[in-house]
């Protein structure tokens, strides 16, 4: 079995750095560069804070982050359960955002195609949004590590 690690948290601010963190951890063990970890962190923290800011339209909800490890590579899903996205590649075009008045700058997606190796943004048929996307890892100096055996599971509030 690869490993992997849920987490299902509510849709809040302070939850972005959390799963952000947790899931460029678990990325730790295939010894990416600093580089590498940093790019991931951003695509999650990206990835969740698009669903806290749109997905809810201000009112609350749950995230669920979900990352797997095969071979060098990380794959993270990031879904959110709220009103989807009406026009999904018009939300990918740099600079188009739904909230202006909140000085959103419109790269959420933009930022997350650039740091990671795929990205797939769809509406989940119950509702809600799923951004899956994966990177995979060259690592420090060609060293390669792997990934650990077992699962890991966490629930934040």
């Amino acid at each position: 079995m690869e490993p992997f690690v849920t987490i299902r948290t509510t849709a809040t601010g302070g939850n972005e750095a959390y799963l952000r963190s947790c899931i460029g951890a678990f990325c730790v063990t295939l010894n990416p560069t600093l580089e590498e970890i940093n790019d991931v962190k951003t695509a999650v923290s990206e990835a969740v804070t698009n669903a806290i800011v749109h997905a809810y339209r201000g009112g609350s909800g749950e995230i669920c982050v979900t990352a797997r490890l095969s071979n060098r590579t990380v794959y993270i899903d990031v879904t959110d359960y709220g009103c989807g996205i009406s026009d999904i590649s018009k939300a990918k075009q740099a600079f188009f955002t739904t909230s202006p008045e909140d000085e959103r700058s419109g790269l959420g997606f933009t930022v997350m195609e650039t740091f990671m190796d795929s990205l797939d943004v769809r509406n989940n048929a119950d509702g809600g949004v799923t951004v899956s996307m994966s990177k995979v890892f060259k690592g420090v100096d060609g060293v390669s590590v792997s990934a650990p055996k077992g699962v890991a599971c966490a629930r934040a509030q």
